[in-house]
């Protein structure tokens, strides 16, 4: 779920889009589940779920990349500047 990088983490997460509010679940099949409002069309998905990350973060957008799994549920983001136990605490994992 959490993966440290040089300068960061990097988050394999699951996404639900079309949810009814922007959440962190949980575990889901070793992924971390994250529920967005945004529909997956045009990237407005990807979009909400940077804007979600960051403002739970409270990094900057710029700080935030889609390594892998853009036009798919799963998806491996890399936070710039964030810890492995800032990322667990944030999360509630710990």
């Amino acid at each position: 779920m959490i993966e440290t990088v040089k300068g960061g983490v990097r988050l394999h997460l699951f996404i639900q889009p079309k949810s009814s509010k922007n959440e962190v679940v949980g575990s889901h099949n070793g992924l971390l589940k994250i529920k967005i409002t945004a529909p997956p069309i045009d990237g407005k998905a990807n979009e909400c779920l940077i804007e979600f990350l960051s403002d739970v973060f409270d990094i900057p957008k710029r700080d935030i990349t889609i390594i892998r799994g853009e036009t798919g549920r799963n998806k491996t983001v890399e936070l710039s500047g964030v810890t492995a136990q800032v990322a667990q605490e944030v999360l509630g994992l710990i």
